[in-house]
């Protein structure tokens, strides 16, 4: 919907004097008929004092809610003190409906936390939009200016953070009547006849506020250190991944998630002056294996990081301090500096060298010493190059790059060396007793329009892609859809609402402006189906980055690729595959051919298959380009382009605007799809391989049998099953190797045969017609004989 309706049925009643006035501000542009100075002033004045409005309320409702918190916070903990018998004023226990009251409150207060957030957000995409809406009428140029103003009364630059942390012990304190779970946070214990489940979702940056105020309200934000006061530092992380700069292995591991794929990192807490680091090694692990992945990590002192990786460093001395000390058992401290030794090995043998850093702020939730839920929710995301390529020292000699630290969003690096991911990334880690479903709240929120689903999402694999376009050329399954945009409207009544308002339709929804297109609105090209290149898909998560940044200068105009739909409207990838695409099983992610990764690989080896796959390649195209041009050559009706979605006779397309029927690889990139692959697949491939072993040994058994009969019909039957019988042998053959290297390679193509039973019986139907006229021929013959 447009702007200006998105904003009247998201107005809070109470409020909605406050707002912009978005509309006013609209007939000052229209009512001028020659656009002049006078007209000019009187725009801005009444754009200061719309300005000066919403700041001020901005303003003071911060500070409400800063006291409303500060006077709950008074009642929870003296409510407590006198659950706890520390009352010395003669005050009755607190009851269950003084609780009751207490969370009423809190909830109140989380509904303002959220109230004001869409108040900012509204009003903020408001200016911008009638500011750009300035521009392109008058032709003036407003934008500079209003940009300094901003600045000086800057009402969208509050960070809620702290509000989710206070509230969050707050409300814990109250939902738990006094008795929050203690524990340890690190801990989880090892929970025997648990499903362990992971899965990755994206939240838009409109939504990542109204997920967590809803997300405490079940589970605390776990608080690492409690004796200090929060900072936003002190959820910075910080990761240095390793990989060899030449074949890429790692990476190429972790993307196919290969059986024992590693990465290798180093990470840290806070800022560049934190002195404990952690080299850690995650290993995968196939279901088929009965083994689950593996994360282990040993601590190391930073200024002894570069001594270690070179070798100098050995993990004997490491763990030699502690050994004397003797605050840990042998056991842990062997297991320790096992797992040195093993990352050092790697690191010196592969030739291992920093690559990538990923960074980002983490707000984890989770009951202290229960990890049967854990959610985080990971912000402010970026990755940014580590490696000494290009002739350029980043790094240089260090494990890690000195100039930036947790200044996010790292202006004072070259642009091409950092990737600014446009959305956060919450993850949900659920371990629940075989059978037993998760909770209904999580259930819940990981079905609504609040959260995109995208398993598999590595932060690693996303950014080393992204910022080494020349060098990776496989490429996750979700590069293509980075410029599809994954609001979507509310399918069920699901988040932050206060009983009565009238605010209860989420700001989640695409803003659109009433006089420009979206792609315009961006300045992108409209999307198609053909491929984005590099720098488009760069523009493109530039602009979507900018959007809910904390200064002016992270801001700048921002337009939506509209989904549509009703309520219930399916996302675009469930409508792409509820439709059928093409009628040969067409794939949703269109890449290049799988021959060309076997020809990767076959060149890295060298030797004579890289040649024989080169001829064959070669050979192949050539015969593809003499075909075509043959079959251009044959008379044939050519169909009428009648445009993108073709003839709908009056009824609505599923295509929604914005969406592609299928996700295009980058120009010169290819894309690698997830492929599950179990033991039971290698199974059925060598079952099916002996039931046609099976079959052709009874058809040879049947022409050896007829061979016995001696008379020419039994001769000609014979060769003509034992023809039957090699086909199927030599075929079944061929098929069997070929589905067991595509598994062996996690190819996804099609398994199934559809040709080989239909030529089988064809074959068979071929030999017994043989058999048959034969026999009709010779009976007529000799009957015409004796006539």
């Amino acid at each position: 919907m447009k702007f200006g309706q998105q904003l009247k049925q998201s107005l809070n009643r109470d409020w909605v004097f406050n707002y912009i006035d978005y509309e006013r501000l609209k007939e000052a542009l229209r009512e001028p008929r020659n656009w002049d100075h006078k007209s000019e002033q009187s725009f801005v004045e009444q754009l200061e004092k719309e300005l000066d409005k919403v700041y001020i309320f901005q303003q003071v409702k911060a500070e409400e809610i800063i006291r409303r918190i500060a006077a709950s916070e008074k009642e929870v903990n003296g409510c407590v003190a006198r659950l706890d018998g520390d009352n010395q004023n003669g005050e009755e226990s607190p009851t269950e409906e003084d609780f009751e009251l207490l969370e009423e409150d809190l909830s109140d207060i989380i509904a303002d936390v959220h109230d004001l957030a869409k108040f900012t957000q509204l009003n903020y995409t408001g200016f911008q939009k009638i500011i750009k809406k300035h521009d392109k009428v008058t032709g003036l140029i407003l934008k500079p200016v209003f940009a300094t103003r901003l600045t000086h009364k800057p009402f969208y630059q509050d960070n809620y953070d702290a509000y989710v942390v206070k509230l969050s012990k707050l409300y814990d304190t109250v939902r738990t009547r006094g008795n929050p779970v203690k524990g340890d946070s690190s801990a989880g214990g090892k929970q025997q006849n648990f499903v362990r489940q992971t899965t990755k979702y994206w939240v838009h940056t409109d939504n990542v506020l109204e997920l967590k105020l809803i997300i405490l309200k079940h589970l605390p934000v776990l608080v690492f250190n409690a004796s200090k006061d929060w900072a936003e530092d002190d959820t910075a992380i910080s990761s240095i991944y390793f990989d060899n700069t030449d074949t890429w292995e790692l990476y190429m591991g972790r993307l196919k998630k290969t059986e024992g794929a590693e990465a290798i990192r180093i990470r840290w807490y806070g800022d560049m002056s934190t002195e404990t680091a952690f080299i850690e090694r995650k290993t995968h692990r196939e279901d088929w294996t009965g083994e689950e992945s593996v994360k282990a990590r040993f601590k190391l002192k930073e200024k002894n990081v570069n001594a270690y990786l070179r070798g100098e460093l050995t993990p004997e001395k490491i763990f030699e301090k502690e050994r004397r000390e003797r605050k840990r058992s042998e056991k842990d401290i062997a297991s320790d500096e096992q797992l040195a030794r093993e990352i050092q090995y790697r690191v010196l043998t592969r030739k291992l060298v920093p690559v990538t850093r990923s960074f980002y702020h983490r707000t984890a939730f989770q009951l202290p010493g229960d990890a049967r839920v854990r959610i985080s929710l990971d912000t402010e995301l970026a990755m940014v190059r580590e490696d000494n390529l290009d002739g350029r020292q980043r790094a240089g000699d260090n494990w890690r790059r000195m100039d930036i630290g947790v200044d996010w969003p790292f202006r004072q690096i070259p642009k091409e060396d950092v990737e600014l991911f446009p959305y956060a990334v919450l993850e949900v880690k659920l371990q629940t007793q075989a059978g037993q479903e998760p909770p209904q709240w999580i259930r819940d929120l990981t079905s609504s329009h609040l959260v995109e689903a995208v398993p598999k999402f590595s932060k690693y694999i996303h950014g080393t892609s992204t910022l080494h376009p020349k060098r990776i050329n496989l490429v996750p399954y979700w590069t293509p859809q980075m410029d599809v945009d994954i609001r979507k409207p509310i399918s069920h009544k699901f988040g932050i609402e206060r009983p009565g308002a009238s605010n209860d339709i989420s700001t989640s929804g695409n803003l659109e402006d009433e006089s420009e297109d979206d792609d315009e609105a961006i300045g992108l090209p409209p999307v198609n189906d053909g491929a984005q290149d590099d720098e488009a898909l760069r523009r493109l998560r530039d602009a979507r980055d900018t959007m809910e940044q904390h200064d002016l200068d992270r801001r700048r105009d921002y337009g939506t690729i509209t989904n549509g739909g009703g309520p219930n409207a399916l996302d675009v990838e469930e409508r792409i595959s509820a439709q059928q695409l093409h009628e040969n099983d067409y794939p949703i992610y269109d890449s290049d051919s799988d021959d060309e990764e076997e020809l990767e690989e076959a060149r890295q080896r060298g030797g004579w298959r890289y040649r024989a796959l080169v001829a064959r390649n070669k050979a192949k195209a050539m015969s593809e380009a003499v075909l075509n041009g043959l079959i251009a050559l044959i008379p044939r009706p050519r169909p009428t382009d009648v445009g993108e979605g073709g003839f709908h006779l009056g009824v609505p397309s599923w295509k929604q605007p914005g969406e592609i029927k299928h996700f295009k690889a980058p120009k010169g990139k290819r894309i690698h799809v997830p492929v599950r692959v179990e033991p039971k697949v290698q199974l059925a491939t060598e079952r099916t391989f002996l039931s046609w072993l099976e079959f052709s040994i009874l058809l040879g058994s049947i022409a050896a049998t007829l061979l016995n009969f001696g008379d020419g019909l039994a001769l000609a039957a014979a060769w003509a099953f034992t023809a039957v019988a090699c086909c199927a042998l030599f075929y079944s053959a061929g098929l069997y190797l070929w589905r067991v290297r595509m598994i062996r390679n996690r190819r996804a193509v099609t398994y199934h045969d559809r040709v080989g039973p239909t030529l089988l019986c064809l074959g068979l139907f071929a030999a017994v017609a043989i058999s048959f006229g034969y026999r009709l021929g010779v009976g007529g013959f000799e009957g015409g004989l004796k006539g």
